[in-house]
Parts: structure tokens; C-alpha cells; sequence
């Protein structure tokens, strides 16, 4: 043991090994939100989870947690090796992008859990299961969709959003989950850089809806989504 190390652990100052880890910003469809994505898994299990606030965050998330100290973040989406954050309007991204990368990556480097627990509301509200069963969810978003009861086509509707949609969405560092299906409706969740996103209604309409109305004619009629 060197001398420097020797001191360190004489006086319980012993460093603390480091992760090494690459972090990289990418920008999304969605000029409020930026996806850093890093060299290893920040949850794994096929989960997705979405924070609002700093109180959601809390016991949960302790990257997430510290990422609601920028006054300029209004949510955060983990999903397996990114992270994606959304901002206000108060500072443009060309201003902040360098040290929020900076930021996240010294993070990952000292600390290795990044999702510490997830409660059954959030799991229910986000995990990227194709079997998760939608009326059973928690849900915050307009719609009451305890209301609705599964239909003989939610199978085949998530199957068609899993092989077709989901991968293009993560890519931009979001997420969609399907909800439910009444009235030939398809009604879907948005998450992460999909909420809010001014394209959004373009690929809901265009490219979505024109999917499953094509996969699915007579079935389908219209998509209708929500945000978080």
C-alpha cells in the first residue's frame, strides 16, 4: 500500500473507486427535451420510469433527485441505458447541455444505482411491459381508463406498437404505452420526450394511427393520446 493510501485509510479517507463511464447528449425530436445516453444500464428489468418532481423522485431515484436541483428541469425519464430531461423555457439547451452531461457523467461515475426502488404506482404507470394489463394501472392523465374494460383486440393493438412503434420512440428518448381500446379508439400514453413534443401529433396521425387503421382496418378508426 502506498503512502498516500495509507494515509488515506489511517485517517478514513480511503477514495472511493470510480465507475468509468461514457455519457453522450442526444438531441430528440422535441426541442424541450435531451437524451444522455451512457455506456451501461440505468435500470434494468425492462423498466421505464418518469418523475415530475423532485417528491416523486425521492427513495426512488437518487440521480433523478439530484437532477430536480436544476432550477430548469420539469421531468425526468430513465429507460435502460439513457436518461432523458425535460426543460423549461428560462435557458436554451445550448447553454446548459455541456454542464448537464458533465453533470449526469461525474454521477454515474460515483455512484452505481441509479434507480434505487420503484413503488407500484410508478411501475404500473411505466413499465415497458407488452403484457401490462392497462385498466389495472395508476394513471394521472385525463381519461379514466378504470372505466374501460379489455377488449378482444388489446393483444394484437400492443403487439403491432411493440414490433412497430416503441423501438422508433426510444430511439428518440421517449416512450408510448397503450391504454386502452373502446369505440374503435386506441387510446395511448406518451412519456419522456413524447410529452409535449409539437411533433408529436404529426407521428400520432401520420404515422400511428395510420399503422394500425392499415393493420387493422375496420377495427381502428382514430388514435388518441396523452401525456403524463
Amino acid at each position: 500500500m502506498c503512502v498516500k493510501r495509507t494515509y488515506e485509510y489511517l485517517c478514513g479517507m480511503e477514495t472511493k473507486k470510480r465507475i468509468p463511464t461514457a455519457l453522450y447528449a442526444e438531441m430528440t425530436p422535441n426541442p424541450a427535451a435531451m437524451k444522455f445516453v451512457a455506456d451501461r444500464s440505468m435500470i434494468g428489468g425492462g423498466l421505464q420510469v418518469e418523475y415530475r418532481s423532485k417528491a416523486e423522485a425521492k427513495g426512488s431515484s437518487p440521480l433523478a433527485e439530484e437532477l430536480f436541483n436544476f432550477p430548469f428541469v420539469q421531468s425526468v425519464f430513465i429507460s435502460g441505458n439513457y436518461v432523458t430531461v425535460l426543460k423549461d423555457e428560462s435557458l436554451g439547451w445550448e447553454m446548459i447541455v455541456q454542464q448537464l452531461r458533465e453533470y449526469i457523467r461525474e454521477w454515474l461515475m460515483d455512484h452505481e444505482i441509479t434507480v434505487s426502488a420503484v413503488t407500484a404506482d410508478l411501475i404500473n404507470r411505466t413499465k415497458a411491459d407488452p403484457l401490462i394489463d392497462p385498466v389495472s394501472a395508476i394513471h394521472s392523465a385525463a381519461t379514466d381508463f378504470s372505466q374501460f374494460e379489455p377488449s378482444e383486440y388489446d393483444d394484437e393493438i400492443r403487439f403491432l406498437l411493440n414490433e412497430f412503434v416503441r423501438p422508433a420512440v426510444e430511439s428518440d428518448g421517449g416512450a408510448i404505452d397503450f391504454m386502452a381500446y373502446k369505440d374503435k379508439k386506441v387510446y395511448v400514453q406518451l412519456k419522456g420526450s413524447c410529452s409535449g413534443c409539437p411533433s408529436s401529433s404529426a407521428t400520432l396521425k401520420g404515422g400511428i394511427e395510420n399503422l394500425l387503421k392499415s393493420k387493422m382496418p375496420e377495427i381502428v378508426e382514430e388514435v388518441v393520446a396523452e401525456s403524463v
